[in-house]
């Protein structure tokens, strides 16, 4: 990955805290052009420093109320591959994690209610060819969640 030097970790700074702001208001507030910062933004998501962009949905809008880490042992490490496969076909799981420590497997998901919880459990995640066990935990609160630091090297001075 290719270093990022000052600016771009201002204008990073900058989107990370409003992803819709106007390109000219953050060139605005960098004291650069607007075209410098279309520029800018576009190499960083060439080099995958910007990985993505979008809206935050609220799934409590859409019905789900139920917030869900589980935590799965494989058979084999090895599987894991194929096992991230079979998740990708169940819409409810939003995020997958290969781990270290007493999971093969870190998954998030969202369902309706525990109906569906234990159908998510029982029905899919469990009968997936290389799941030996899970170990489920209910979020009852989402407390915080935010965009890891960006440290600009002027705002320490």
């Amino acid at each position: 990955m290719e270093k990022i030097d000052l600016l771009d970790k201002k204008i990073l700074s900058i989107l990370s805290k409003n992803a819709r702001i106007p390109f000219k208001d953050v060139a605005a507030e960098c004291n650069v052009s607007r075209a410098a910062i279309h520029q800018r933004v576009q190499h960083l998501i060439e080099a995958d420093v910007i990985t993505g962009s979008g809206f935050d949905v609220n799934p409590k809008s859409l019905g789900y109320s139920t917030c869900t880490y589980v935590g799965i042992n494989l058979e084999k490490g090895s599987m894991y591959k194929d096992v991230v496969e079979c998740l990708r076909h169940i819409p409810e799981v939003v995020e997958c994690h290969f781990t270290t420590g007493p999971y093969t497997m870190l998954v998030k998901l969202y369902a309706r209610d525990n109906e569906q919880l234990m159908d998510l459990l029982n029905g899919k995640l469990q009968s997936i060819q290389g799941v030996v066990a899970t170990e489920t935990l209910i979020s009852l609160e989402q407390s915080l969640k935010r965009e890891i630091p960006i440290c600009i090297e002027e705002e320490r001075k």
